[in-house]
């Protein structure tokens, strides 16, 4: 047995943290769901400006698009609906066999709108309308003001990933907008199977501590991090809240571990994967990263449902001067910056290509 399909088999799902048009119509993603036990993927605007930048094969409907004289956002939104579509119709089948609990693809609003709770709220309902597939979550940050459009989203029924979580507290926030949203959808008399995961993000706190603590605490603070939150899910799964919920026909909101890709060259490539085995969870994976897994990772163990030894490793990090509460804070903008700044390359890079493959034709 392989080691992705060992994951499976202790109820984790892999989804692949990347998205290309090649990777879709020459068979890899098709192959990936075959040999190693994909059940999803995840895009976000970074992955999208690599993949129209590094291919001509959206020229084609960049060309097209543009004489039809659509604005930068709305080409992009149909380039990148064109390919999650074309996903999520492949993994189709997984969704259809476990009930729509796996088998997603997910699609972000754009960051600008990352502190913007009614912009959320309204891109949120558009991409899920015109994306017309049931397997297609909207990622939503997980900002102060996001979480307002996160609780409305899903009272609309819209499925929501929510993103750029950072810590337990911003985890258990985003639960809480979950809860709501469908307390308020069984108040209303609405079916309450909304489905949504929350992503956390875990190797980013490693990179952004690396030269800050001693060297038996690298790489060691993100697993940390997941281990605190991961005891939270599982006692919010085992609270009366939730139970009453459950009884009703709701379905769990599942945590997700993002930012999975080791940075730091001195380490293990498989390092998150190992650390981050638990059921009821998903690991979303770089290609480099699902493909090391695959050749050479090892399913070590499983994650504490208590958290095991994440709060003495917590305790070691701020005894080394590490405010976790202002960190989490600082990752969580951090990420929303950097997420606008791919947004606005991959405008500048679409306008740019619409213009310059129009020039060829005259």
């Amino acid at each position: 047995m392989n080691a992705t399909r060992a994951l499976q088999d202790l109820g984790q799902s892999l989804w692949l943290d990347s998205i290309t048009r090649d990777m879709v119509e020459n068979g890899t993603l098709r192959r990936y769901i075959d040999e190693f036990s994909v059940t999803g993927l995840t895009s976000n605007p970074t992955l999208f400006d690599e993949a129209i930048g590094g291919s001509t094969a959206y020229d084609h409907d960049i060309r097209e698009k543009s004489a039809a004289a659509k604005s930068a956002e709305a080409l992009f939104i149909d380039l990148a609906l064109d390919d999650l579509r074309r996903a999520a119709d492949l993994f189709r089948p997984v969704f259809d066999r476990t009930g729509g609990v796996d088998g997603w693809v997910s699609m972000e609003v754009s960051p600008l709108l990352a502190y913007d709770t009614s912009g959320s709220i309204a891109s949120a309902a558009s991409i899920h309308r015109l994306a017309a597939r049931p397997n297609l979550y909207v990622k939503i940050p997980g900002t102060p003001e996001g979480l307002p459009a996160i609780e409305e989203s899903i009272f609309n029924g819209v499925p929501i990933n929510v993103t750029l979580l950072f810590s337990r507290e911003q985890y258990l926030a985003s639960a809480d907008a979950y809860l709501r949203g469908i307390e308020r959808r069984i108040a209303a008399g609405r079916d309450p199977r909304v489905p949504s995961v929350a992503s956390l993000f875990v190797s980013r706190w490693d990179k952004a501590v690396a030269d800050e603590v001693a060297p038996e605490l690298r790489n060691r603070l993100g697993i940390a991090i997941a281990g605190r939150t991961y005891r939270a899910y599982r006692e919010l799964l085992a609270s009366s809240r939730w139970r009453g919920l459950a009884a009703s026909g709701a379905r769990p909101q599942r945590l997700l571990w993002g930012s999975t890709g080791t940075k730091d060259s001195n380490a293990s490539d498989t390092l998150y994967i190992e650390a981050l085995a638990a059921p009821d969870t998903i690991d979303t994976m770089p290609e480099k990263t699902l493909r090391a897994f695959a050749d050479h990772g090892t399913l070590r163990g499983v994650m504490a449902e208590d958290g095991g030894d994440a709060e003495s490793v917590l305790g070691r990090f701020t005894k080394e001067g590490i405010d976790l509460d202002a960190l989490a804070l600082r990752l969580q903008r951090d990420g929303a910056r950097a997420f606008v700044k791919s947004w606005e390359q991959l405008m500048s890079r679409i306008k740019a290509k619409g213009e310059a493959l129009a020039s060829t034709e005259q």
